[in-house]
């Protein structure tokens, strides 16, 4: 796979990356976990050069950064870009969980160690502060993560879902290294202001759900489509009436992609590569297939035409949440 950095300071990783969280969190959790498959993807991904691994605490919690330490073992933690992030904690009961900021800095310097051990090594090479604290001072925050490169138990510091304002606020204690937010072909609003800082900076900029949470590949024609108990169920862009207009932005892809005899995923995956050379997509697979699939788009090149009719995509309806 063709390679780019982890901006302009950081370390060399496949221009594509995996995000690691729906094989044991979120997505489809009325079926059965295959921890044995999902080792053999993350294993699949580094020999396809897609050596950027992103995962959190709070997924599961814990059991995924667990999953990818097993996965590392015997001589793949050498290969991979290890990231994890810090910052969200889970609260409430059975069927009410939810996930709140925690932005204090014992929390951070707390979590660094105990993500180390379910990782099962003694760095990891990207640390992310998984959202902003409204109750608590970035720089404070900002600082403690500083702490954990200077301890050499991170290399790399990154933001997620963070504004401008945010990012100049942390920049002001300590690099930062990426920006992980939510971006695709019906997800954009980054594009306006912060993307650009972070290219103006040298910032990589990690686009997580880069297909849509799947919607883009056209696997969901309608509702009843999800499976039970999959937190889509909840988000408002797959209620049925959104979803029925939403159709008409898969089928664009679609189209676009049969003419290029391509894959939805791949022209998804590809038009964000093509945003910029800090752009590194990490869509989530749990699939053999559907990962060597998506690892096909990096040898897609878009025309400037291709490029012109996905940037003319209408604006999906319903909000991201």
């Amino acid at each position: 796979m063709r390679t780019t950095t982890l901006g302009s300071k950081g370390p060399e990783v496949g221009v594509l990356g995996l995000g690691c969280m729906g094989m044991s969190f979120a997505y489809d959790m009325a079926a059965p976990r295959d921890d044995k498959t999902s080792v053999s993807v993350i294993r699949q991904a580094l020999d396809l050069g897609m050596t950027l691994l992103d995962t959190a605490d709070v997924y599961g919690p814990y059991i995924n950064e667990e999953l990818v330490g097993r996965a590392l073992v015997g001589g793949h933690r050498d290969r991979a870009v290890l990231a994890t992030k810090v910052g969200l904690a889970s609260v409430g009961g059975p069927g009410e969980v939810r996930t709140v900021p925690k932005g204090r800095p014992e929390h951070v310097r707390t979590s660094i160690d105990e993500s180390l051990r379910r990782l099962g090594t003694d760095h990891v090479d990207l640390y992310q502060l998984h959202r902003v604290d409204p109750d608590v001072p970035i720089e404070e925050t900002w600082g403690a993560m500083a702490e954990t490169v200077a301890a050499g138990k991170a290399r790399h510091i990154g933001l997620s879902e963070a504004t401008v304002d945010h990012l100049k606020r942390a920049q002001s204690v300590h690099p930062v290294t990426s920006v992980q937010s939510e971006m695709s072909l019906w997800t954009r609003e980054w594009m306006t202001d912060v993307l650009p800082y972070c290219q103006e900076q040298g910032i990589a900029f990690l686009p997580f759900s880069p297909l849509g949470k799947g919607f883009l590949t056209g696997r969901f024609a309608s509702f009843d489509d999800l499976p039970e108990d999959d937190f889509r169920r909840r988000l408002s862009r797959f209620q049925q009436e959104a979803l029925r207009a939403n159709l008409a932005i898969a089928g664009k892809v679609r189209e676009i992609a049969e003419r290029m005899e391509a894959t939805p995923a791949q022209v998804a995956l590809a038009w964000l590569i093509a945003q910029g050379p800090y752009v590194i997509p990490i869509p989530g697979t749990k699939i053999p297939n559907y990962l060597a699939d998506n690892a096909g788009s990096a040898d897609i090149e878009l025309s400037t035409e291709v490029l012109a009719e996905l940037d003319a995509l209408p604006t999906p309806q319903g909000g991201r949440y």
